[in-house]
């Protein structure tokens, strides 16, 4: 079966474990500071600070921008559900706004939305919360304009982005913050574990304060807050990954390339759709077939030993807890259709040259037979 994620680790990650432990020094310490920089000169940001997961950087960077009870975030329906979820931790609204054939969140309709709201509507929307889905750049020019033009917060949910850039820039460091994940099964892994991104160094003291109990001094406490820290653990693994980072994202794009090469005469498929400023990082590579075959589709593929998935089977909205709280199906009408046809292939940089001809001709297979 060729895997649908296979994390990678180099072998000297295992000797710098070992060398933390023997250190003594296993909680947050100097192998979080070191990763912290290294990872804001990755992002091309002045800051960024380490957090236990991505849940925690989302949560972390909301409350940080200012984010309370009663506020409006727009955010996107086609996300894990921890995108949404961080805007509830901090008493606020997800406010679902639909997508656009990349399947990221449209500036277009996102701008439309806020034009249509009522004026006490308009007093409680702080923000934008938008996903770089797949590893794929959202519309940075056009998102930073309409953050600009109507008084919005911008927030980047960066969790399957490390490295994707827009316009030659990456992504983290065009809001206010950024947020990262580094669980398992994303392209820089440390089992747990998180990053927020900013530029700006009253967000920056913010985090740090919100990360560690609310702490100012070993003694002193001035705001409620939690622990969210990384320990020096993760840390060890992480630093390792954003050495390999760089080349593993480049084999993931090439992957891709073969991929879509490969496709490209399907007609029953929609490849994904990269504008000329994206530079995806492909964390996966997700096609759009026909929603009445994918379920034969998928099993055919599982049967022919192509892994594959279906990220997500289901938009933040219909969950059953949202559907609790109110929201309705219809809203985002783009999102929900294409959540019947998605389907991720393996796009991974361990594939060899076997496994994507596998892929591709076993695709092929299924449609034409």
């Amino acid at each position: 079966m060729i895997k649908i994620i296979q994390p990678v680790f180099p072998a000297e990650t295992k000797d710098e474990v070992i060398e933390v432990i023997e250190s003594g020094q296993i909680a947050c310490g100097p192998r979080v500071a070191k990763l912290e920089k290294k990872f804001a000169e990755f992002c091309q940001t002045r800051y960024a600070i380490a957090t236990s997961n991505g849940t925690t950087a989302l949560h972390t960077a909301l409350l940080a921008a200012g984010i309370s009870a009663g506020d409006i975030v727009i955010t996107t329906p086609v996300t894990f559900i921890a995108t949404s979820n961080s805007i509830l931790f901090c008493g606020a609204r997800p406010w679902f706004v639909d997508i656009d054939e990349t399947y990221n969140l449209s500036p277009e309709k996102v701008e439309s939305t806020v034009k249509k709201m009522s004026r006490s509507e308009r007093k409680k929307l702080k923000a934008i919360l938008l996903v770089h889905l797949y590893g794929s750049p959202a519309n940075m020019t056009e998102f930073v304009r309409i953050a600009r033009e109507y008084n919005l917060k911008l927030i980047e949910d960066c969790a399957q982005a490390h490295g994707a850039k827009w316009r030659k820039r990456p992504v983290g460091s065009f809001g206010l913050a950024g947020t990262f994940s580094f669980y398992a099964s994303k392209n820089m892994a440390t089992g747990e574990g998180g990053m927020v991104t900013t530029n700006n160094h009253q967000i920056a003291e913010k985090c740090r304060l919100l990360i560690n109990h609310g702490r100012k001094s070993h003694t002193e406490h001035i705001v409620l807050g939690y622990n969210y820290r990384l320990t020096d653990l993760a840390a060890a693994i992480g630093l390792q990954q954003l050495r390999y980072l760089a080349g593993w994202n480049k084999k993931r794009r090439q992957n891709a390339r073969i991929l879509s090469i490969g496709l490209k005469d399907i007609p029953e498929i929609k490849l994904p759709v990269v504008p000329p400023e994206s530079e995806p990082v492909y964390h996966q590579y997700t096609i759009r077939v026909p929603a009445r075959v994918r379920q034969q589709f998928i099993n055919y593929l599982q049967n022919h030993g192509v892994g594959c998935g279906i990220y997500y089977p289901r938009i933040v909205y219909e969950q059953p807890f949202y559907q609790k709280m109110g929201y309705r199906k219809g809203q985002c009408p783009l999102a929900e259709k294409i959540s019947r046809e998605v389907v991720s292939l393996p796009v991974h940089p361990s594939l060899t040259a076997a496994d994507l001809e596998k892929i591709v001709i076993t695709v092929k297979n299924f449609f034409h037979q």
